[in-house]
């Protein structure tokens, strides 16, 4: 299955109708240039072909190759993933512009079915390449350097032996994952679809989501209860996706033999669950001195006795409310990056004059924001929702950071470049922490400073402590599952069964705050997802913490991280840098950066 990119986003969203500048859009005629272009039927016909004349050339005979018919046979497979990549990317991006718009939804459910028919006969590939000998593969391996470049590959397929299923069942597996999709698509429309009323105004998700940051606390509150109303009319719909996807995944997973409702995405992530397990403990463990220790300071800020939820986002009492207009955006961003190194910057720039960024709030576009790497022959495209909170610009480092990655990657080729999720937000944390250092070195005043460091300390949060509590909410909805069909009250029991503990004694719950976690897409899109998140934000931390006591060559040493993509495990991307990922004291090294930008809050209130 050829995946689509899915919208990425958490109640920091912003909105606005303050004037932006020029926001810039898409220009998708790297990839082809409509519906009805030429070139996109001629790879339609060639993957058709393409994918016959593999099957006709190699099923049943991968263990006949030598070194170099094994090379050809993998090079073959790499150019159809390209031309699969490409058409499905045109695809998706089109309608994620305009998720409501019929058309391009029907455009690229058909896609999705062509291309999962035409690739239907490639299924014997991964399988016969896991019935090798494994002492026949390393001796191919060893006689064809080119051929040992895709190594990491090899062990990546492997890795599914154990959970591998007949030839006729697997296949089965392949044409079955368009259903999936439609359960995926029914929770886009649903949410793209779904109108908010507050105070007679009309809007979509993203800018009611937005209200949940608006400096009114009355508004806030409006914001707040009006999702949960409209998250409680459609708590049917989004139960029964959330129950069949549930359900359909502990099918195949019962299948195939795996161990836990996690072992799927911890195999496709290359990390071990023990690595995972580390990081999640050290995160539940470091709450009080977090989150707890955070929003207690906030609290105060606020002038309240207690917070509710609608206060978590809200801006601080000393924050300029200022907009901040797309040239600004770009400056700042653009600053960071090439003050870190000037190739940075060049890598970054095209995005901003050659059509690779679609800025602005759109009727009907998805909510949210991310990078898409299409195919390693075009380029990445960024997706984002901007209006002008300073938050929309991190995001806008953070989205840049995954492109500029994925630019790096592309030398690796298709097969390669593709960079595991828990490796994936590198480059995004690291390019919002460039932008925010540079940020807080600019602050002109003590309470410039202090609206900086609480904002990062917030994002951090978000970006740690609350993607951990949505790990364990997972972890508890998949377990419970297998049990039976949850109820809309049932799902809502383990929604807030993670909430007091990750947020802390500061907060009151409102009722309907059961319902937020219907908005989620990663839930449906990509169980188990978000630890990726705490992870890479952990990472960077480590990372930076060496970048920042004056490591000599580590500029080289990050390019080349970058540039490996997906060829190497984490545990060899960062032997340069003297970290291991494997120490549990690693994540604790990541987690005390967030704590001393507490620490410096709490001792400007002295």
């Amino acid at each position: 299955m050829f995946q689509l990119p899915f919208p990425v986003r958490d109640a920091n969203a912003s909105a606005g109708a303050q004037p932006l500048g020029d926001l810039p859009e898409w220009n998708l005629d790297d990839l082809y240039t409509g519906e009805d272009a030429a070139e996109l039927k001629r790879d339609l016909d060639w993957l058709e072909q393409a994918c016959n004349s593999f099957a006709a050339d190699y099923e049943g005979k991968l263990a006949e190759l030598d070194a170099a018919g094994l090379l050809e046979c993998v090079l073959r497979n790499e150019k159809i993933n390209q031309i699969a990549g490409r058409i499905m990317s045109f695809a998706g991006l089109r309608y994620y512009q305009q998720t409501t718009d019929g058309g391009r939804a029907k455009f690229m459910s058909d896609c999705q079915e062509k291309i999962t028919n035409i690739t239907t006969p490639l299924v014997f590939f991964t399988l016969e390449l896991n019935k090798l000998d494994t002492d026949h593969l390393d001796g191919l391996l060893a006689q064809n350097a080119d051929l040992a470049r895709y190594k990491p590959i090899f062990d990546r397929i492997r890795a599914m032996q154990p959970y591998q299923l007949s030839d006729e069942l697997e296949k089965f597996m392949h044409d079955l994952g368009v259903v999936g999709d439609a359960w995926e698509r029914l929770f886009d429309e649903t949410i793209a679809g779904l109108e908010f009323d507050v105070d007679g105004e009309i809007m979509g998700i993203e800018g009611t989501l937005n209200l949940l940051t608006d400096p009114e606390r009355s508004r806030r509150e409006a914001g707040a209860r009006e999702l949960a109303a409209v998250f409680q009319n459609n708590v049917k719909t989004f139960a029964r996706v959330h129950n069949t996807q549930a359900k359909e995944k502990e099918i195949i997973d019962r299948w195939r033999g795996m161990e836990t409702a996690q072992t799927g995405r911890h195999l496709s992530n290359q990390v071990e669950p023990e690595v995972v397990e580390a990081l999640r403990n050290a995160v539940v463990n470091a709450y009080p001195k977090l989150s707890h220790r955070y929003y207690e300071l906030k609290r105060k800020w606020l002038g309240l006795d207690v917070m509710q939820v609608w206060d978590r986002n809200a801006p601080l009492p000393m924050e300029d409310p200022k907009i901040v207009d797309w040239a600004a955006a770009e400056r700042t961003v653009m600053d960071a990056y090439s003050a870190f190194d000037s190739r940075m910057g060049e890598l970054a720039k095209p995005f901003f004059t050659d059509g690779w960024i679609d800025a602005g709030v759109k009727p009907g576009k998805a909510p949210g924001a991310f990078a898409h790497p299409t195919v390693t022959d075009v380029h990445p495209y960024v997706m984002l929702n901007y209006l002008g909170k300073p938050r929309d610009v991190m995001t806008l480092a953070h989205e840049l950071g995954h492109g500029v990655h994925q630019v790096l990657a592309a030398g690796q080729g298709e097969m390669l470049s593709s960079t595991p999720l828990t490796l994936a937000e590198t480059a995004s944390v690291f390019g919002e922490m460039l932008t925010f250092r540079k940020m807080l070195d600019g602050a002109k005043t003590q309470t410039e400073r202090k609206v900086l460091l609480a904002g990062k300390v917030e994002d951090m949060i978000n970006t740690v402590v609350r993607q951990i509590a949505f790990y364990d909410f997972e972890c508890k909805l998949h377990a419970a599952r297998r049990g039976g069909e949850l109820t809309p009250e049932d799902i809502n029991a383990l929604w807030m069964s993670v909430q007091a503990e990750s947020l802390g004694p500061a907060f009151e719950f409102m009722e309907g705050y059961e319902t937020f976690w219907a908005y989620i897409p990663h839930f449906v899109h990509s169980p188990f997802y978000v630890y990726a998140y705490a992870f890479g934000d952990g990472l960077v931390n480590a990372l930076y913490a060496v970048y920042a006591e004056g490591e000599e060559g580590f500029e080289e040493k990050y390019f080349d991280m970058l540039k490996a993509g997906g060829s190497k495990h984490h545990k060899e991307l960062l032997a340069p840098f003297g970290l291991d990922a494997s120490d549990p004291a690693f994540w604790d090294k990541g987690l005390s950066m967030i704590s001393g930008f507490i620490d410096e809050l709490e001792a400007m209130e002295d």
